[in-house]
């Protein structure tokens, strides 16, 4: 039985590299349904197409986002939301994607950076016990390779929702640091009122939750102290209307 899951984890290596690693839809090019992240739902290419449309439109009704917005993707994956951009915005003047997955990154040069050279993706190699558990411990030195100011909108979707505390302080950090005046910041978190501070898979909350930092859960009070203490402030919160129950954050620098 110990292993079984070494050999699916080499199956799957496997199949991803001799898999076709895209699909056309329309006259859109989307990520191979292996390499996509998610639900069941997202396997089906409308579904993920609009769903990439969709984020794409949130940032511009929210966020302001626009051909002139500079972008900054924090666990872009297999590039939803930059699909979503260039299909409902198009070129913008700037976006970064960065995430802790090669393949990801490999993906999104590929098929969208090429042809886009104003979209730029990069790895980091840092450590997430679900998603890359030998990567390089965050700490208070931790610096994205941007400049102060660089981005009018950061986006992370269902990435704290796989991050402690520790690890969300740093990035908040960045955050108030990366963002330019008037920016936002759009994310996705399980937040809920009248819990512990931070509970890794809670028991009995929505559903069942297996494996490392499957489910992060916080005390909206205590995150929204955590957004504080960084420079930044809540502007905007929709309760349980996101991914398996997250809430949708809207945050900007304290006035």
């Amino acid at each position: 039985m110990g292993l079984i899951q070494p050999l699916r984890r080499v199956l799957a290596d496997v199949y991803d590299e001799l898999a076709p690693d895209h699909v056309v839809h329309g006259t859109t090019v989307l990520p191979a349904r292996h390499l996509r992240f998610g639900g069941r739902e997202f396997k089906d290419d409308r579904f993920f197409l609009a769903s990439a449309q969709s984020e794409a439109q949130r940032l511009v009704r929210r966020c302001g986002l626009s051909t002139a917005s500079t972008v900054l993707d924090i666990g872009c994956g297999v590039g939803r939301l930059p699909i979503g951009i260039l299909d409902q915005v198009g070129d913008i003047r700037a976006y970064r994607g960065v995430d802790i997955q090669s393949k990801s990154i490999r993906w999104c040069k590929l098929h969208i950076g090429d042809a886009h050279p104003g979209f730029q993706f990069r790895r980091i190699d840092v450590r997430n016990r679900c998603y890359n558990p030998r990567g390089v411990p965050l700490n208070e030195s931790f610096r994205l390779p941007f400049d102060d100011e660089a981005f009018d909108v950061i986006y992370l979707y269902s990435v704290f929702s796989h991050m402690l505390q520790d690890d969300v302080s740093v990035y908040l950090s960045e955050f108030s640091r990366l963002l330019a005046p008037g920016g936002r910041v759009f994310l996705t978190a399980f937040l809920e009122e009248g819990v512990p501070d931070v509970m890794e898979n809670p028991s009995g909350y929505r559903m069942k939750w297996n494996g490392p930092l499957h489910c992060v859960r916080f005390d909206k009070s205590f995150f929204t102290k955590l957004v504080g203490d960084a420079g930044l402030r809540v502007s905007e919160f929709e309760y349980g209307q996101e991914t398996d129950g997250q809430s949708a954050v809207y945050l900007s620098r304290m006035p």
